[in-house]
């Protein structure tokens, strides 16, 4: 698996594993100190839940430090009117006649529930490196698809 990531996206994910090592970790581990405090750890809530919590966390530095360790670094080369990383793209599809923002974004920054798409979905691969009035066809599984490119911001 490949991730495609800025350089600044890797600086964020290696924040992100910093803290969960110094800050949460330390936490945890004072949470799980003042569960054993209270004894019997057979019936024992808090103690299982810093147990968990713990597990999760360490999920968490594995998953990143894999998505760092297998990921493709990229550096965004569009030039001010074409579709590209950290900018936010005006989207016409054309069936519907609806009209709508997206930001394009990396893997880790992805959230389509508040239209940040990366480069690699679907959508994102399409219109990439794309320039205003452009209509691109996109292929994903529900179907295809066309949009046309309406704007461009720089962000």
């Amino acid at each position: 698996m490949h991730n495609y990531l800025t350089e600044e996206a890797v600086l964020i994910l290696k924040e992100e594993i910093e803290h969960r090592k110094t800050v949460v970790r330390r936490k945890i581990n004072e949470d799980l100190k003042e569960a054993r405090a209270h004894g019997d750890l057979s019936e024992n809530f808090e103690y299982k839940a810093a147990k968990k919590d713990r597990a999760e966390n360490e999920g968490r530095i594995r998953y990143l430090e894999r998505m760092i360790n297998t990921s493709t670094i990229i550096k965004d080369t569009t030039t001010k009117d074409e579709v590209g990383i950290g900018k936010t793209v005006t989207l016409n599809f054309l069936e519907d006649n609806e009209v709508d923002d997206f930001k394009i974004v990396t893997t880790i920054q992805a959230d389509p529930l508040n239209n940040m798409i990366s480069i690699e979905c679907p959508l994102g691969k399409a219109i990439y490196k794309q320039k205003i009035g452009n209509k691109v066809k996109v292929e994903s599984p529900e179907g295809e698809y066309s949009v046309q490119i309406e704007n461009i911001i720089l962000n």
